[in-house]
């Protein structure tokens, strides 16, 4: 069982040594809840005493008022009596042992008067003199043949009234503060109340009640037993007839101020505590299980037990934690190696992989693919096929192009003279403004590829350059730049594109309504509202070649939507010229016109009124 148990007492400076390691690694192994006796009580409830007997030292900050101001992680390490240290100058060896501050790595404090001297100034150095409070904790280890192994945690105590240069939320403060070590499950917490005040009115057991309902991880300290009132007694306390808590109450009894003023040995005090217990008609009965010596062991069976109970879980957590820490090292690739030309050889194989990985993203070939949001070469694809295009179809080819603009520049083209047809000028006035305002959609699809691939160029970093912070800055700075140089020529060619365009319209291209198309398609839209077929040849009569324009011979039916596309021929003249499209645009705006004042009636098809019909309109 001894074997057993030294195995076990193991353990607790293992876990110490994690604590270390995670304050100074932070990040994921911060997150890891450690085993560790965290205690509380109200100010001047005899918290600073009970952790000074258990040491056996006098080494924590005194005065009035709040004077722990700062966690204070006392890490407890027993060590055998023949592994003490020397003292130093004198060369004689200290019989108690020494404590070592995390923060002064290898300084040994071997006065324990120094390492009261060393909190007051590592405190101060963080929240000043104005007793302001900290969370950031001092960790100090105390190695020792006269202690237990044990990880205590010596928090501020817990005041109402803001005193001095404090805070006005200085109570508020001190509550965060230990709720962040209570609220860790693998913590035991050791509530300190004194027992001259009513235990309801606790607040070490008020906080604890907060985060332990049941009473499960909490152990309860009375103090001050010696100076209750006269026929007061705190034993249904300690029995645990009040306020229930499944790991009990321990009763111990402190120097008085007395006794510290005059210096008192905390041995002596000790010995003073254990008789006190036995020669009380009161608490005799109870006395094996009262006093500071006991509430050591007590405390050191627990932190083993929990800690036994903790392990796997712990075990596990680092295990994995570990793994990801040496995946995540693998990651940033070999090891840089003193020789130049392999830091040159690096140095491409860097650029190289961040060149492949800007490609990937834009390709959608990188690995590491989201589902939250477009990305890489998809966004850049959306601004093209969704953006850019609904910029474009939301654009009215007849915004800001009235009748009376129409009508200005077709007088404008005319000049002094009246024409029947439109001129061609100010049709491509009017068009080249509209074609104009597909510049600006196109010149800001432009500037939001830019800003995709800038993005791009930022968030496609290979993990292999992590390590290299001035090399990521640098690679994005130029990437950015060259892209913003490329920036300008292509807007001047988009612009200059839009400029052909402007240059000349083609009005041959077969997609272009010409006139003849244009009024054909209105004549059709008339002749289905008045229901009246006309034959095409009608609608496509050469009234200067004094003939019919030959076609395929299909008739317009009302509600049809296609129709033949008329093929001109030679006059009956017999020259071989071309359909105009003015002439026969002219004609048909003419014919319009007469069947709009006229009813619709069924023309003679004799030959004679033909001719005179094609000689009254030549005329």
């Amino acid at each position: 069982i001894s074997e057993k148990r030294k195995t076990m007492e193991d353990l607790i400076p293992i876990i110490n040594k994690l604590q270390d390691v995670f304050a100074l690694v932070g990040g994921k192994a911060a997150s890891i809840d450690l085993p560790q006796i965290v205690v509380v009580g109200g100010q001047s409830s005899g918290k600073s005493s009970v952790l000074e007997n258990i040491v056996g030292r006098d080494f924590l900050p005194r005065g009035q008022g709040i004077v722990t101001r700062r966690p204070l992680i006392l890490q407890l390490v027993h060590i055998p009596a023949t592994k003490s240290e020397k003292i130093g100058e004198n060369d004689q060896k200290d019989e108690w042992g020494y404590g070592e501050f995390l923060h002064l790595t290898g300084q040994k404090f071997y006065d324990f008067e120094e390492v009261r001297k060393e909190i007051e100034k590592e405190t101060d150095r963080t929240t000043g003199k104005n007793k302001g409070v900290s969370e950031q904790p001092i960790r100090l280890r105390i190695y020792s043949p006269h202690v237990v192994s044990l990880t205590l945690v010596d928090l501020p105590g817990i005041t109402k009234v803001p005193v001095g240069d404090q805070p006005p939320d200085i109570e508020a403060q001190i509550v965060q503060m230990i709720n962040s070590f209570i609220t860790n499950p693998h913590s035991i917490i050791l509530a300190v109340s004194p027992a001259n005040v009513d235990l309801a009115n606790s607040d070490a057991i008020k906080i604890a009640k907060l985060v332990d309902p049941q009473g499960v991880r909490t152990i309860g300290v009375i103090t001050k037993l010696d100076i209750m009132d006269l026929e007061t007694n705190a034993l249904d306390t300690l029995m645990g007839r009040v306020i229930p808590l499944r790991l009990g109450f321990v009763g111990v009894v402190n120097r008085s101020q007395k006794d510290i003023n005059e210096k008192k040995d905390i041995a002596k005090s000790l010995q003073d505590e254990e008789k006190f217990f036995e020669t009380s008609s009161v608490y005799r009965s109870i006395a094996s299980k009262m006093g500071t010596k006991f509430l050591r062991h007590k405390l050191n069976h627990l932190l083993l037990s929990h800690i036994r109970e903790c392990l796997p879980g712990i075990r596990s957590r680092v295990i994995q934690n570990l793994g990801d820490v040496k995946k995540e090292l693998a990651e940033f690739g070999d090891p840089i190696l003193p020789n130049q030309s392999n830091k040159g050889a690096l140095l491409l194989q860097l650029l190289t992989r961040y060149a492949s990985s800007f490609c990937d993203v834009i390709d959608g070939k990188s690995k590491e693919l989201t589902t939250t949001e477009l990305f890489g070469g998809a966004r850049i694809n959306f601004i093209f096929n969704d953006v850019f295009q609904q910029e474009i179809s939301s654009i009215n080819p007849m915004q800001s192009l009235t009748i009376n603009d129409i009508r200005t520049a077709i007088r404008n083209a005319t000049g002094t003279r009246q024409t029947l047809f439109v001129p061609e000028v100010s049709f491509e006035l009017l068009a080249k403004q509209q074609i104009a305002r597909l510049e600006e959609p196109a010149i800001h699809c432009c500037s939001l590829v830019y800003d995709e691939l800038v993005r791009i160029a930022s968030q496609s970093l290979p993990k292999e350059m992590k390590r290299f912070m001035n090399l990521r800055e640098r690679a994005v700075d130029v990437i950015a730049k060259r892209l913003t140089v490329a920036l300008e020529p292509t807007k001047q060619m988009v612009s200059n594109l839009v400029q052909i365009e402007l240059a000349h319209i083609n009005t041959s291209h077969p997609d272009f309504i010409g006139g003849s198309r244009a009024v054909a398609q209105l004549m059709q839209k008339r002749t289905e509202k008045t229901n009246v077929p006309l034959k095409q040849e009608e609608l496509l009569k050469d009234p200067k070649q004094g003939g019919d324009v030959k076609s395929s011979g299909s008739t317009v039916n009302p509600g049809s939507t296609t129709q033949s596309t008329p093929a001109s021929t030679s006059s009956s003249s017999g020259n071989s010229n071309k359909n105009d499209d003015n002439s026969s645009g002219g004609y048909l705006f003419s014919l319009w016109g007469n069947s709009s004042s006229q009813s619709t009636t069924k023309r003679p098809q004799t030959s004679s009124n033909t001719n005179n019909n094609n000689n009254n309109n030549n005329n």
